[in-house]
């Protein structure tokens, strides 16, 4: 029962970091004095996070032997997935960087919301 509390809080902590974050980021592409290192650390954390949620919420289903719907699981493992292509698409398009990380984030937390409603009781 302690493992669900967790990955309903990060879960929760997902959705509000990654909105914070991405607006940031949005931000900062457009007012200079908001780039600053505190956003990738911010923004390092936060998707950090997602891969500890999924491992977290993996356990859980393991441990209580339930059976999660498969939309879920959708929603947590493409998250993990859009961390990866954001990361790698960094260096690529770098006179956008902070566009790709805000509309990013958004997406990230739009995932996150979404698995949360649609999550078991």
């Amino acid at each position: 029962m302690i493992l669900r509390s967790v990955h309903e809080v990060l879960g929760w902590t997902l959705v509000a970091g990654n909105g914070v974050v991405g607006a940031w980021a949005l931000a900062a592409h457009w007012v200079e004095g908001l780039r600053m290192r505190a956003l990738w650390v911010a923004t390092a954390v936060v998707q950090v996070l997602i891969f500890l949620q999924v491992v977290v919420g993996v356990i859980d289903m393991q441990t209580r032997g339930v059976e999660v719907d498969g939309v879920h699981l959708f929603y947590g493992f493409i998250a993990v997935f859009a961390v990866g292509i954001i990361y790698s698409y960094r260096q690529q398009i770098e006179a956008w960087r902070y566009l790709l990380y805000g509309f990013g984030g958004l997406f990230l937390m739009g995932l996150a919301l979404r698995s949360i409603f649609i999550a078991p009781n």
